[in-house]
């Protein structure tokens, strides 16, 4: 049996899903064998599943999004490297109830990517999501050598509002190392930069935007994009428009610009972790996430285990907090059976608050459903 589940998002991380299904199963069937292979999409988390996966954790201090300083961490194996904007840029970085959607800044991701350069990778996935910021990349490839100025000379200020006042780019100075390695932009977001479906508009408000703000960050990053083209040519409006440019409040786009390509970050981190071999012995699949909804159909954890797993004509079941899917969907993305945990216990504080041993409760269901 192989565990494949992404975390359950405020109570649970991938690993301790993993265990608290092992041990349900385990008190029902304990001679079961069983591999726990933790998965991410890209956004927070995908470091642990990394190292989860035998990766070696690496911590660095980098800039958080409004600029303290904080201890971050990247993942590296071999010459590939796990790199997660979230580690220090995320919303996770923000103090309790703090918004900063016009001044965040993706500075201390651009840290982390020359930390892995130091570390010596030659291929880095770059996870994105969960951010606190809406500045199209600019402080990630400031901290790797690129030049934000204003009419004066001086560097615009930090976080999308600041780019208002951009007034020439200079890329020149971007670590020569980027040119020798592949950097892949993993993500479940194809939105791009700006306009209606850009990341100002969609993810703006839930990193604080107010509808002015809104509009402010999209005219913004709308100017740097141009300012960019006038800098580097044609191809910086190309990524502005593409797929994931919009991803993790356009930290996609900077990404474009220094030579990513764009993957779907689940179909990444399965290749990445090893879930194509693990998979070959299981008779059964576990997965799962904390909301299993429309959004996980569309590049999800679940969604991709589910179909990687029937690709290789394995049975997928899943676990998850809440299930707002109806039975025809989850049997299109290949996922036979769900055991939300608000059938056990239809409380959803309890739930939220005793997810591990209620997880433990659920797998024991699972065990009797398909191994006694």
């Amino acid at each position: 049996m192989l565990i494949a589940a992404d975390k359950f998002k405020g109570s649970l991380t991938a690993v301790q899903v993993a265990e608290r299904v092992t041990a349900g199963l385990r008190r029902v069937v304990p001679t079961v064998q069983v591999e726990a292979l933790p998965v991410a999409d890209g956004g927070d988390g995908t470091v642990d599943a990394a190292v989860a996966a035998g990766f070696e954790r690496r911590e660095v201090r980098v800039a958080g999004p409004l600029g303290d300083e904080v201890t971050a961490a990247f993942a590296l194996r071999g010459g590939t490297a796990v790199v997660e904007m979230a580690e220090s840029s995320g919303l996770q970085r923000l103090p309790a109830g703090v918004f900063a959607p016009l001044t965040a800044s993706t500075y201390g991701a651009g840290e982390l990517l020359r930390a892995a350069l130091d570390a010596g990778a030659r291929s880095i996935v770059f996870g994105v999501g969960g951010s606190a910021t809406t500045d199209g990349g600019a402080g990630m490839l400031s901290a790797l050598g690129a030049r934000f100025l204003d009419a004066d000379g001086e560097p615009v200020a930090s976080g999308g509002g600041g780019l208002s006042e951009l007034a020439s780019a200079d890329l020149s100075g971007l670590d020569p190392r980027l040119g020798s390695v592949e950097l892949v932009l993993a993500s479940d977001v194809d939105n791009p930069l700006t306009g209606p479906k850009g990341a100002p508009a969609v993810y703006g408000p839930q990193k604080g935007a107010s509808p002015d703000d809104v509009e402010t960050l999209d005219a913004a990053l709308a100017h740097y994009a141009k300012v960019l083209e006038e800098a580097v040519g044609a191809k910086a409006a190309e990524y502005a428009a593409s797929p994931g440019a919009g991803a993790a409040g356009g930290i996609g786009y900077g990404a474009l610009l220094l030579g990513a390509r764009f993957r779907p970050g689940i179909e990444v981190m399965l290749e990445v972790l090893g879930f194509a071999p693990a998979l070959e012995w299981a008779d059964l699949v576990i997965t799962g996430e904390g909301s299993l909804d429309e959004q996980t159909l569309h590049g999800k954890a679940p969604a991709g285990v589910a179909a990687a797993a029937r690709a290789a004509n394995k049975e997928v079941v899943a676990v998850c907090g809440r299930l707002a899917l109806a039975p025809e969907a989850l049997g299109r993305a290949g996922i036979r059976r769900v055991y939300p945990l608000t059938d056990t216990e239809p409380d959803v504080a309890k739930c939220i608050a005793e997810a591990g041993p209620i997880l433990e409760r659920v797998a024991e269901r699972i065990a009797g459903d398909f191994l006694t």
